[in-house]
């Protein structure tokens, strides 16, 4: 029933326009917006993710900004099932619908699937995270070392939150993750359609760069300052929050803090240009295009 709908996917690294093109592309195509970015889930986290704004997010109909809370246990695997159930609910009454965030392997699991793995005890995760806070990140590297050395080889060995989800999955099935890993595609009933926008990489670094400090002046130090009791919660191990826990406990000072976000911002922007350089058959745009040139491009793909 749903061959000819089209998913239309707008990816990018962080800062270089994703919202203002996936709501005037959401206006063209009269449609709605699911979002894929994997903080702006989270209620809290008002000012560091930048959200759409109110006005944003009254022009053009979303889902996915702020639906959840920091305390939620929520992971890929549940936000895959949530979004296709959402996305089979949007296709029947629209044609095409718009994905947009820079969470890659969030968007990947819409577009393509991931491999489906065991909800995890509490208890079992607790026990994990306890041992890297009071050990380190060495202490997950050589523990994954040592039951999974093939999984070892392909993950960011400086991603604790991959280290975790590795060690408690073998921890809780007794078998390797990379054993469980299938990597193979799904179906999916709709057709997705990807634009990758560009933007030359000094431009942008400024493009964060004063995104930043739009953050600081909006309030970002007062919003960590009052999450600072959950700290310890993986949601807050984020760009942006983690910098400024670090300058509550006088670890940093305040134009480090500043500075260290910057820098951060940008290396993840690094990332993720890697990550949509996969992506060999998207629609590559130029972040000042016009936008009737994209549609164009996109209504020639599609």
């Amino acid at each position: 029933m749903r061959k000819n709908k089209n998913l239309i996917y707008i990816s990018g690294p962080t800062g270089v326009g994703k919202t203002d093109l996936s709501i005037e592309i959401a206006k063209k195509f009269n449609t709605e917006i699911v979002s894929c970015d994997s903080r702006q889930f989270y209620k809290e986290l008002k000012i560091g993710t930048s959200p759409p704004s109110n006005n944003q997010l009254a022009e053009v109909k979303h889902h996915f900004i702020h639906n959840k809370n920091i305390h939620d246990v929520y992971n890929v695997g549940k936000y895959e099932k949530e979004a296709i159930s959402k996305l089979n609910s949007l296709f029947e009454k629209n044609e095409s619908i718009v994905l947009v965030g820079g969470s890659g392997l969030y968007a990947n699991s819409v577009i393509y699937g991931i491999d489906d793995f065991p909800d995890i005890p509490v208890k079992i995760r607790n026990k994990i995270i306890q041992e890297y806070e009071s050990k380190g990140i060495k202490s997950l590297q050589n523990r994954l070392k040592l039951l999974d050395s093939k999984y070892c080889e392909e993950v960011d060995l400086n991603n604790k939150n991959r280290l975790i989800r590795a060690i408690e999955i073998i921890e809780y099935t007794g078998q390797k993750f990379s054993d469980l890993r299938t990597n193979k595609k799904k179906y999916r009933n709709f057709k997705t359609h990807i634009i990758v926008i560009e933007c030359e990489r000094e431009i942008l670094y400024e493009r964060i760069n004063q995104r930043v400090n739009k953050m600081i002046k909006e309030g970002l130090e007062e919003e960590v300052f009052n999450l600072k009791s959950y700290k310890n919660l993986n949601t807050l191990n984020t760009v942006g929050y983690k910098e400024f826990f670090s300058y509550f406990e006088d670890k940093l000072s305040y134009s480090d803090t500043v500075n260290k976000i910057k820098q951060n911002t940008r290396n993840y922007a690094k990332r993720q240009i890697t990550w949509f350089n996969k992506y060999k058959k998207s629609i590559k745009v130029h972040y000042k295009e016009d936008i009737e040139s994209i549609i164009n491009k996109l209504k020639q793909q599609l």
